[in-house]
């Protein structure tokens, strides 16, 4: 897809009818005590993207209109194609820069929320969010540093029921039993989305066969490795789900994990809740 390509599906969910014939539109937390940073370097390998779709530009715009681009049953993402620099507002303060591949060696990949257009209804700028300090943090990347893909799916954690729902556009296809974050090391609450997905070494081991990093982090270990990262994964002790254990990240069942692994891609919104 053309990176400067608006996402003109989102446009008609956005807008309505009236609009509609104008603009179609890392270490991961445990039950064990926290670890020596030298024990907290990821052992993951690389996962392949998702095809992105080609998506048909929209017709004229207003230059310089803003869009929203995340409703109930779909959402986008970005992912950086060399480099891309993160700023307070289009043209403002630059706030990080971020290379292809993240720490992990893994692709950077933004959670969008909405776009800037020009006359021709293409994206100029995304708004997204970003993979780091603090928790929701958002930016501004221009749109040709970026490649943007339609994401149907979206993830709820429900910490007071401790559970996991993945929705695919808007219904319900996969709900399963959690483990959270214990009353000292809470998993955190908010907007996030799915930043990378990560393969175990060990898939018997704590934190399961795999891993759906998300891009929120502990609200107290913030000292642990890359800054305490939160993720939804596998467990060794699946008598415990369904408990309040973990030092942050959501647990499921090894079965549940590669379920929720196969069938949400990297930029699937996560919405945790209490």
């Amino acid at each position: 897809m053309r990176p400067r390509t608006l996402i003109v599906a989102a446009l008609a969910l956005l807008v309505g009818a009236a609009v509609s014939a104008a603009v179609l539109g890392g270490r991961i937390g445990s039950t064990a005590a926290p670890a020596r940073a030298a024990d907290l370097t990821p052992r993951y390998a690389p996962v392949t993207e998702e095809p992105k779709p080609r998506v048909a530009p929209g017709p004229v715009c207003r230059p310089g209109t803003s869009v929203e681009l995340q409703s109930g049953r779909t959402a986008y993402a970005a992912t950086v194609m060399r480099s891309a620099v993160a700023y307070t507002r289009p043209g403002g303060a630059r706030i990080a820069r971020f290379g292809a591949l993240n720490v992990n060696g893994v692709p950077t990949v933004f959670g969008v929320l909405g776009a800037r257009v020009d006359s021709t209804c293409q994206a100029v700028w995304y708004r997204v969010q970003l993979p780091m300090r603090p928790n929701g943090r958002t930016g501004w990347v221009r749109a040709s540093t970026v490649s943007a893909r339609r994401i149907p799916t979206r993830i709820v954690v429900d910490l007071s029921a401790r559970r996991v729902t993945l929705y695919r556009n808007g219904t319900a296809i996969l709900v399963v039993t959690a483990a959270i974050g214990s009353p000292s090391t809470p998993t955190p609450t908010g907007r996030y989305y799915v930043n990378q997905k990560l393969v175990a070494s060990d898939p018997w081991g704590a934190y399961g066969p795999v891993a759906l990093g998300i891009s929120a982090f502990s609200p107290v270990l913030t000292s642990w490795a890359q800054g305490g990262p939160i993720a939804i994964h596998g467990t060794n002790e699946a008598t415990l789900l369904g408990s309040a254990v973990s030092h942050g990240c959501v647990r499921v069942s090894n079965s549940d994990d590669l379920r929720l692994f196969k069938l949400a891609p990297t930029g699937t919104p996560v919405l945790i809740r209490m």
